[in-house]
């Protein structure tokens, strides 16, 4: 007969209470710990009794599936991975632009179908569990994790964040094909100093429930079942520690109910590195008090927990607490009736498959942002033109397929990456879909970096190796020569500049916004010639450009677009598909000019620099078309408007060209007066709308009173009666909205 903890007919509160009384201390700490499986998967299993583990290989999946049978309680392991931006850990499997790229499309439907296809791969290999969705707002351009982010704006991180979480959670725990979401990094890790990656957050509190907290606090409304805690500390108190937080905020106030899981060795940082804690017991003791429920990679947790109830800081009721949690979720998963292990057949069935590759592509075309375009796009057709394709990302898959990714070395079994032959570059592209008689002339011309050992040492103090520094290659004179010559040779230029996975990531924040190693002397020696220059930049973030740059004939931004992205780049460039990415994020002028987020608090001195403008290069929300479309006739149905009411409002929009556009219609609302001092204006709403060419189209556009808030000066979310605008436009700029005042009463 099985016991009680096995019978599936019983409530899931009565099989944890039936299994939890029959475990050790040692076991219950052991479900406590998420060990990395690169190291002994046997020791991980078997003596250290992990409840979970992550970054695991395919071979190792069934190995860890074999350990946890020949254990006394055969309690399943959930297994995690980072899948960010498809599962693209493992061989084969789709690759899809990066979170900065698809939040470029605004389309939550079409991210909703991203994690979705994403999930059923995953879990036909074993993996239950994604460290995704990202909802930091990316603030400051030099930090690392940049290309990780949804961007800057608190709504559309919540909108598309939202739909990644519905996709990777399908129907429920019980779908077969679903896989557990993760809000990360909860929260305010994003507001770094110096852009440095995971320092102290200099943030009040009224501040993260402004902007930092509205995409965590969705994400629990949605029924995201995980939350990952960030790395940093606020107000001296490390996120793993922070009691206010993780309780009274979290649990108590939002009425999340799922599991917390800390970041990598949050627990050992407390120790090593923050030096809050004396030591693995005082830590353990200080983070399960504090609520966390699974601890990442910090495998003297183990010893420390059970260290910490002997010395009578800790009691076993708060480990038990921490492992109801862990086990609910595990039932409720069905693990230990169906432990989701991988299936052959299953994996040769989805992964990868005809739709999901067509999906990647689809996704890759919508990312794609036009910032600057004289005419020259799309390249006219002729009988006969001649392309140079110059530059050092033309060719790069690493590069294109981003941080998170293949060889971009969090992992160890895909040392050259993933199949060479399933990732479409833009010299591939441009290859395939060029007309006949076109002649295509590439020369990468410049090296971006080199990589060197960090003079600090192999190691970090917790043993993790210390990623190589990236060095700067300067450009070979002859080789700029050579790249003008065939510059000059040809009708059109096309160079493809960027960073790298090296300048992308966790401790790879950047001083500089500049585009490294040749590549500026590149664009200023292609930009001498008098060929029409068009740059296309595939990178993790948004960069400083030289003049050179600037008066380019076009600018594509396309961000890391995944295995499909040289494909859409290169349809883009002939014409093939129509631009509709806008920019989820601003782009500095320079280093110093940061912060450039649109939703500043109003209050300063001037509107520039003594030295430079403060306007971004490229502001959030801007994107252009291959066509014009103009706005005019805003009208609000009624202007005066109860605090429980909507803000209805319409805008005619006109396509004055001869190609259809499909147009992102942006919604803001500027607080007039306000008890505390506030954004200039906030993103509320928005719309995507086709217009065919030679038309015009009325659309409609609604925002709730009630989502027309402020965190007051006591810290309270609040909607305030008064004057206001309603701002309609293309993008955020203050030039390019239309305006309508309403009332709240």
């Amino acid at each position: 007969m099985p016991l009680p903890y096995q019978d599936s007919s019983l409530p899931v509160r009565e099989r944890v209470e039936d299994l939890l009384g029959r475990m050790t201390l040692p076991e219950k700490v052991g479900q406590m710990l998420q060990l990395d499986a690169r190291q002994d998967i046997g020791e991980i299993v078997l003596e250290k009794l992990a409840g979970s583990i992550l970054h695991t290989s395919p071979a190792k999946l069934v190995e860890a599936a074999e350990l946890v049978s020949r254990t006394r309680l055969r309690i399943p392991l959930i297994t995690a991975e980072d899948c960010i931006h498809g599962h693209a850990f493992w061989p084969g499997a789709t690759v899809f632009p990066t979170q900065l790229a698809m939040a470029a499309s605004w389309d939550s439907t079409l991210v909703e179908r991203v994690a979705r296809a994403t999930a059923v791969e995953a879990a036909a290999t074993g993996v239950h569990w994604t460290f995704s969705p990202v909802l930091c707002i990316a603030r400051d351009l030099r930090w690392g994790r940049v290309d990780e982010t949804f961007g800057e704006d608190p709504y559309l991180i919540s909108e598309l964040g939202a739909a990644m979480i519905r996709g990777y959670q399908g129907d429920g725990l019980t779908d077969p094909t679903a896989i557990l979401a993760t809000a990360k990094h909860f929260a305010g890790y994003s507001e770094t100093q110096g852009g440095r990656d995971a320092s102290e957050a200099d943030i009040s509190r009224r501040k993260l429930r402004s902007w930092f907290l509205p995409p965590f606090e969705r994400a629990a409304a949605e029924g995201c079942r995980v939350f990952m805690l960030g790395y940093q500390s606020m107000d001296g108190v490390p996120i793993t520690a922070n009691k206010w937080l993780l309780n009274d905020v979290l649990k108590e106030e939002w009425g999340f109910t799922g599991t917390l899981v800390t970041d990598w060795d949050n627990v050992g940082r407390m120790v090593w590195e923050q030096k809050v804690c004396a030591d693995y017991a005082e830590a353990a003791a200080v983070a399960v008090k504090a609520g966390n429920d699974l601890i990442m990679t910090t495998p003297a947790f183990f010893e420390g927990a059970q260290e910490a109830i002997r010395r009578g800081i800790l009691g076993e009721d708060d480990i038990d607490a921490a492992v109801r949690r862990i086990l609910r979720l595990k039932f409720e998963l069905g693990l230990f009736e169906n432990p989701r292990t991988p299936d052959a057949a299953r994996q040769a069935e989805v992964i990868g498959n005809p739709a999901h590759v067509a999906l990647n592509l689809e996704i890759a075309r919508r990312s794609l942002v036009l910032l600057r375009n004289d005419g020259v796009l799309p390249l006219a057709a002729a009988p006969s033109k001649r392309i140079a394709l110059l530059g050092p990302n033309a060719d790069d898959v690493s590069t294109q397929l981003g941080d998170w990714a293949g060889d971009s070395g969090q992992v160890d079994w895909l040392p050259d990456g993933h199949p060479r032959e399933l990732t479409t570059t833009v010299l591939d592209g441009l290859r395939e879909l060029l007309p006949d008689g076109w002649q295509l002339d590439f020369d990468p011309a410049v090296e971006i970096e080199k990589l060197v050992p960090d003079p600090e040492g192999e190691t970090f103090p917790d043993g993790q190796p210390r990623p190589p520094i990236s060095v700067g290659v300067p450009a070979d004179p002859a080789r700029i020569a050579a790249a003008a010559a065939t510059a000059a040779a040809a009708d059109y230029a096309i160079v493809v500049v960027g960073d790298t996975v090296n300048l992308n990531g966790e401790h790879k924040s950047t001083a500089t916004l500049e585009l490294q190693g040749g590549q500026i002397a590149l664009l200023d020696a292609v930009a001498t010639t008098g060929t029409p220059m068009i740059v296309v930049l595939i990178d993790g973030k948004p960069h400083a450009l030289p003049e050179s740059a600037l008066g380019a004939a076009a600018i594509v931004q396309a961000f890391n677009p995944g295995m499909r992205g040289g494909q859409a780049i290169a349809e883009l460039l002939l014409g093939l598909i129509e631009p509709t990415g806008r920019m989820p994020i601003s782009a500095a002028r320079h280093a110093g000019q940061q912060p450039v987020f649109y939703n500043q608090t109003r209050g300063q001195h001037g509107s520039r620099y003594a030295d430079l403008t403060q306007d971004p290069l490229f502001a959030f929300g801007e994107g252009l078309s291959y066509t014009t479309i103009t706005y005019d006739g805003l009208s609000i149905e009624e202007p005066d408007v109860a605090a429980d009411g909507v803000v209805r409002a319409t805008v005619r929009l006109s396509n004055t060209g001869t190609r259809p556009a499909l147009e992102t219609v942006q919604v803001y609302v500027s607080d007039l007066v306000t008890s505390v001092t506030w954004a200039s204006r906030e993103l509320k709403a928005y719309r995507q709308v086709t217009v065919p060419a030679g038309e015009s189209v009325t659309v409609a556009v609604e925002v709730a009173a009630a989502d027309i808030t402020l965190v007051d000066a006591d810290g309270k979310r609040v909607v305030e009666a008064g004057d206001f605008e309603l701002l309609v436009g293309p993008n955020s700029r203050p030039s390019a909205l239309l305006a309508a005042k309403f009332r709240i009463s």
